[in-house]
């Protein structure tokens, strides 16, 4: 595909500290990063961004702190938005809830190339992502802290790319042509699939269609039960209608056990 680069931050051979620990789930991100790097998009696609690069060093954090086996579910999401994983590294990373509740405050380099309207400020980022503050807002009001939520739950993204048009306005992955989007599966497909079998999970819950069905064709036959929440953006209608009671609906309707907050 010729066009648009994924263009990456060259952190440079001495960016990586020594005592780096390259977890599983860092090491699955970083050859996912490498791979989706290598990819060309036609217009609509102006700008690339891919957080696991300039943001690694935040992402790094989230697995080694949050990442260990075996879980009882993993969340999946589609992609990054502009005020979340791209500003922070983590997925659904809107900023007061990932340095707040999950703790997480480290410095975020920048794309090789970002659209003037849609800056990397990282943790300075003064713009909030309703997804992000939807999805950890509920997991803090039901689980209490990280550790209690993270004992059985991941969250994870299928793609980690943040694609822009020309204007600055946000595509989403089911956004771009066909061609692209299979190009893309190839790589999260398989960064699934690995993801699934270091973490181990009973269930995959794609948060939203779209990651239900890629879930869905990526984990046929390794015995997950693949499901589904709705996704609580904004834009949806039904997700400004109760988001956490169709959320937790739809989760217990997976068979997994929501608990109270431990106090």
């Amino acid at each position: 595909m010729a066009g648009v680069s994924s263009p990456a931050l060259s952190r440079g051979a001495d960016a990586v500290p020594a005592a780096d620990r390259v977890t599983p789930l860092l090491a699955i991100a970083d050859r996912l990063s490498r791979e989706l790097g290598a990819l060309r998009f036609r217009p609509p696609v102006a700008f690339v961004y891919n957080p696991l690069d300039y943001a690694r060093a935040a992402y790094a954090q989230y697995v080694e702190r949050f990442a260990t086996a075996p879980k009882e579910a993993v969340f999946v999401g589609m992609n990054p938005g502009p005020f979340g994983m791209a500003q922070t590294g983590v997925p659904f990373g809107e900023v007061a809830s990932v340095r707040d509740w999950l703790g997480i405050c480290t410095p975020i380099g920048k794309p090789a190339l970002a659209h003037p309207k849609r800056p990397v400020a990282g943790f300075d980022c003064h713009r909030a992502e309703v997804s992000g503050q939807r999805l950890w807002g509920w997991a803090r009001r039901r689980f209490g802290t990280p550790d209690v939520f993270f004992e059985r739950f991941f969250v994870a993204n299928y793609c980690p790319l943040l694609f822009l048009e020309e204007s600055g306005r946000n595509l989403p992955l089911d956004k771009l042509a066909s061609d692209e989007q299979r190009a893309i599966a190839v790589h999260c497909d398989e960064a699934l699939r690995e993801t699934v079998r270091q973490l181990a999970p009973r269930c995959v819950l794609g948060i939203g269609r779209f990651a239900e069905r890629r879930a869905g064709l990526a984990l046929a036959g390794m015995g997950v039960d693949v499901g589904f929440i709705p996704h609580p953006s904004p834009a949806s209608p039904a997700a400004n209608r109760g988001w956490e009671a169709q959320a937790e609906a739809a989760i217990a309707g997976c068979g997994v056990e929501l608990t109270l907050a431990r106090v």
